[in-house]
């Protein structure tokens, strides 16, 4: 049996391309801080021996060349839109999960908790505040028409996905989004700090 793989999608910390929503209310320097910051949060806590943590990283050529990054297998995300990155990591064999760093709050546990229910259901979500999703998982290979006909970053984002899918699916409890200067005051409110 292949051991289970976690990615991590993850853009290279370069000013003016990560965390845009909240660059316009943050300035462009104060968003790429906490952009370094939430990637090394997520990676610090969803870091576990049961499965292989690695990095989804765009650009391609990013990939091996961000020092905070180092320690962690990177492979390139293809081009295109989400549909066909999310296609191209669930076309191995064996479980597989995705996740991105909008949702700095994920834990090890969360993982754990996705991997133990892909043993029952053929898919398994972590909803999002705003409609998405922060996890995707499925015990196998996913055919690339589940990413199809998905208005990606809006509040349809996690029904267009489970409609595609002819299978049992499970969700896990919601988590926010930092993507927006709300999220940011509301995720600080909770008495959570980055350095956790």
């Amino acid at each position: 049996m292949n051991k289970p793989v976690l990615f991590v999608f993850a853009k290279a910390p370069v000013l003016g391309r990560a965390k845009t929503r909240l660059a316009a209310d943050t300035g462009q320097v104060h968003a790429k801080r906490l952009y370094r910051m939430m990637v090394a949060r997520v990676l610090r806590r969803v870091q576990d021996p049961r499965w292989e943590t690695v990095l989804a990283v765009t650009p391609p050529q990013a990939v091996g060349r961000v020092i905070d990054w180092e320690g962690f297998p990177q492979v390139a995300q293809i081009s295109g839109s989400l549909s066909p990155k999310l296609a191209a990591c669930f076309s191995r064999r064996g479980p597989t999960i995705v996740i991105g760093t909008d949702s700095p709050q994920i834990r090890s546990r969360d993982i754990a908790q996705a991997f133990k229910n892909m043993r029952s259901n053929d898919v398994v979500f972590g909803p999002a505040l705003d409609g998405g999703f922060w996890l995707i998982g499925a015990h196998g290979p996913l055919h690339p028409q589940v990413f199809d006909n998905v208005k990606w970053s809006s509040e349809r984002t996690l029904s267009d996905v489970t409609r595609n899918i002819n299978g049992a699916v499970k969700r896990l409890h919601t988590l926010d989004d930092i993507d927006d200067i709300t999220a940011l005051k509301a995720y600080r409110r909770s008495n959570q700090r980055f350095g956790n």
